[in-house]
């Protein structure tokens, strides 16, 4: 047998030696179906089950090997040239979708152009007109949208109506110029780019627009649209309450939407809506939706108490079906979410179409290109895991945080009771199911609940993707071990630590593995593992190394997205995909600065020459990390035995303080102006009014009251400005005007306002006071300019983070200029302050 696979193998060696490929040979139909079926079953050319095949073929005994030979590279070179051919032809289809697309947006941007040319011939004709009272709407554009009739909405026949309105009106921003669509920054057009990107400008509320092809059926990619929880992590709830035919083969909707707020500063938002799903003329799938009028319409106040209903201006999907194949989607996400109702530092995340872009349209359309593509295969994850498992991993981590943050009622949250003077906001949730399945054992129904501690603050100069990526590279800075120890046995049934009781240590080393990512690398999905070692002899050959399951989004600098966020809860090694989550983490919201915070001009304050790090003479806007905000909002869930409750809370609560104190820390580290706690703020070289302005407060207090204010001011020089800015009290400075403005703050003042130096000359004396403390500044105000200062009763003021801030007494006074006669401002100094 050797023997005669031997002389077949030399064989085969001169047949590739002499092979005459320009021989023609013709084959029979049966030799063909022989050849077809051999080769079926053996493509690769060196395969010994190939040859077999063929000498058990008597149909091919005739034959010639080298024929044969022939036949396959033939064979293999057709199979090639389908495969290209048909991958070409793909690549065809989808350059002749996408250049309908771009020239369908050329038309309308040209449309636009007209219209704006329109509008300004007739704003220069009104300019020129003596009449300015008469109005021409010949040239009235389609961007103010009309307002919503009011009709009947308890009848079938009135709904239709609103939906036929509402398909109209969402159609003409979608493919036309009801909106002034300006391309949104940072997201080019381009080759690789996932689509067309525009947010509004100068329209009522808030709106974003989204167009691109994705290669799946216009009725799946509804679809997956409509389940809005299921791609939109801010979605809460979506209830379909009442659904019935619209006669034309289209579906109207009512539908109660709820969503989750982003941090613990504001409430969160609901939606009573029409939503209108129906087919075009051409054969497009619209599913169109707005919301519906009355405050107190959809479901039963008690459900609604802890949202603000907010409104759906005509928004939807128009779905057009590609030849060959595929989907043109465009999205228009159009919203009013009530600003009103936020404090005034966080407004800007709910009047910024930018931000709509980033949360809803953009992710709306990713999250079905990542299921078209998972849907073809072009989608591989790690350990073996299905991407739809792996996906849900990552929705359940991300809404088990954003019910974290929220706390709502419904779903078994209270706040503990605490002194009032608490910045950590303890939550308790005593009916908290942690199981994804009906297993006992992992669902865990025999603890005593889950405790939530939780805080928001505000971040200055921090770039809000480098400081994730260095709390997720170096957990060490921030994390405590023997934490992390008590979770992750906390969640293993019938075991209870408490910190401490079983002493572990870290030993530094983190393994970072990574289980998947989405198309566009905007998250990661991964597994950490943490190596622990025991500190005692009994427990040193058991493991206590502890899994974290963890995504992490936003730490890409050039990434477009709404936040930066690390969450992670601690899994069992097993990582069953039931697995019961606790999820914990931080949220770095960027916040939009004034476009002209410092164009305003300066006078004499600490703010034109002092900067929270080294001087600099950039123009406003020269760098996009100079005097930019965020707010960085952080949860961590534990759960506890009710014996354990107390114990559990004291810990939760100085374990987030410690981790506040630690992020605060790295903040200043990475901070690009290379800002330190222990340094405190400069003069700008050749600007002496900073240092003066530190002496005049100094002076000033002392004439007025007969003390000093700084106990080493004797040392002269800078140190007077450096010991004021670190002084404990909260001292601040106000002009003389009609209506005060803050010109200065220490950093106690700042902490104590949640502020900025550069947001600081935006706040007026006012704003801080409640009525009753306007009303006794009134009263004092009278004494404090006639005998130059007052002391102020115990009270309450507000932050500009809406939180109230409790003072022992404070101290005003008249800070006097060089010649000791004129009034520069006034001083004010709150002793022994703390958060309400």
């Amino acid at each position: 047998m050797a023997m005669a696979m031997t002389h077949h193998h030399n064989r085969e060696s001169s047949i590739d030696k002499h092979l005459d490929t320009g021989k023609s040979v013709r084959y029979t139909a049966e030799q063909v179906e022989a050849l077809e079926r051999v080769y079926a079953e053996c493509p690769k050319p060196s395969s010994l089950r190939r040859q077999q095949l063929i000498r058990e073929c008597p149909i091919l005994s005739n034959i010639e090997p080298k024929q044969i030979k022939v036949w396959f590279q033939n064979r293999r070179c057709r199979e090639k040239q389908r495969k290209e051919a048909s991958r070409l032809q793909t690549v065809n289809r989808k350059l002749t979708a996408m250049n309908k697309l771009l020239m369908e947006e050329n038309d309308r941007l040209q449309k636009q152009v007209s219209q704006l040319v329109c509008e300004n011939g007739y704003m220069r004709q009104q300019l020129h007109t003596v009449n300015a009272s008469a109005t021409d709407a010949s040239c009235d554009s389609a961007v103010t949208t009309p307002q919503h009739s009011l009709r009947n909405a308890n009848n079938p026949a009135g709904l239709l109506s609103i939906a036929e309105e509402t398909l109209a009106e969402f159609l003409s921003k979608a493919t036309g110029t009801a909106v002034n669509w300006v391309q949104m920054p940072g997201m080019k057009p381009g080759p690789d780019s996932v689509g067309i990107f525009a947010i509004s400008q100068s329209c009522s509320g808030m709106a974003a627009r989204a167009c691109g092809l994705v290669s799946l059926e216009p009725t799946k990619i509804a679809e997956i649209l409509k389940d809005r929880p299921s791609w939109f992590r801010d979605c809460r709830k979506l209830e379909v309450f009442t659904m019935f035919p619209a006669g034309n083969g289209g579906t109207i909707e009512l539908v109660y939407t709820q969503m989750f707020a982003p941090t613990t500063l504001a409430p969160a938002r609901d939606f009573w809506t029409l939503r209108y799903t129906t087919t075009s003329e051409n054969g497009s799938l619209v599913v169109c939706e707005r919301s519906l009028s009355g405050s107190g319409a959809g479901p039963s106040v008690a459900s609604a108490a802890q949202f603000v209903r907010a409104e759906v201006l005509p928004s939807g999907y128009l779905i057009r079906p590609c030849e060959g194949g595929g989907s043109i989607i465009h999205i228009v996400d159009h919203l009013n979410l009530e600003a009103w109702s936020v404090p005034e530092v966080l407004r800007p995340l709910y009047e910024s179409s930018r931000v709509i872009a980033q949360k809803m349209t953009i992710p709306a359309l990713r999250y079905v290109r990542q299921i078209a593509q998972e849907t073809s295969g072009e989608v591989v994850y790690s350990l073996g895991r299905q991407p739809a498992v792996l996906r849900t991993f990552s929705q359940r981590l991300s809404r088990g945080f954003n019910e974290a943050i929220n706390g709502f009622n419904e779903d078994g949250w209270s706040i503990m009771n605490c002194d009032g003077t608490e910045d950590v906001i303890i939550a308790i949730n005593s009916g908290k199911s942690l199981s994804n399945s009906s297993n006992l054992t992992t669902g865990l129904s025999f603890l005593g609940g889950v405790l939530c501690a939780k805080a928001s603050m505000l971040l200055q100069n921090v770039p809000p993707a480098v400081l994730v990526r260095f709390l997720r590279e170096h957990r060490l800075e921030w994390a405590d071990f023997n934490v992390d120890a008590y979770s992750a046995a906390s969640l293993k049934a019938g075991t209870y630590t408490y910190p401490g009781m079983r002493p572990t240590s870290f030993t530094g080393s983190q393994i970072i593995m990574p289980l998947g990512q989405t198309v566009e690398h905007e998250e990661l999905l991964e597994v950490i593992r943490l190596e622990g070692q025991s500190l005692t002899q009994e427990d040193a050959f058991l493991s206590r190394d502890i899994h974290l399951l963890q995504i992490c989004s936003g730490i890409d600098d050039n990434a477009v997205g709404a936040c930066s966020e690390l969450v992670f809860a601690p899994i069992d090694e097993m990582f069953p995909d039931d697995a019961a989550l606790l999820p914990s983490g931080f949220r770095i919201i960027p916040l939009e600065s004034k476009p002209d915070s410092l164009a305003t001009n300066r006078t004499l304050d600490l703010t034109s020459s002092l900067e929270v790090g080294p001087a600099t003479s950039q123009a406003a806007g020269d760098s996009p990390s100079q005097n930019a905000r965020s707010v960085l909002t952080i949860a961590f869930q534990f759960p506890f035995d009710t014996n354990l409750q107390d114990n559990v809370a004291t810990m939760a609560r100085q374990y987030v303080r410690s981790v506040i104190s630690s992020v605060q820390r790295v903040a200043m580290a990475i901070s690009p102006c290379g800002s330190s706690p222990t340094i405190g703020p400069k003069p700008s070289p050749g600007s002496p009014e900073a240092l003066t302005l530190a002496h005049w407060i100094c002076q000033s207090y002392s004439f007025h009251l007969g003390e000093e204010l700084l106990k080493s001011e004797s040392l002269g020089g800078d140190s007077v400005l450096k010991n004021l800015w670190q002084h404990q009290d909260a001292i601040l400075c106000c002009s003389l005007k009609s209506v005060p403005v803050f010109i200065f703050a220490n950093q106690a003042g700042l902490d104590m306002l949640e502020t900025t130096l550069v947001a600081l000359q935006d706040i007026t004396l006012d704003k801080i006071f409640d009525e009753l403390g306007r009303k006794a500044l009134c009263f004092d105000f009278t004494k404090l300019m006639q005998q130059g200062f007052t002391h102020l009763l115990a009270g309450v003021c507000m932050s500009t983070m809406g939180r109230h801030v409790s003072y022992e007494q404070a101290v005003a006074w008249k800070v006097l200029a060089a010649d000791a006669k004129t009034v520069h401002c006034l001083a004010f100094s709150f002793i022994n302050w703390s958060f309400v």
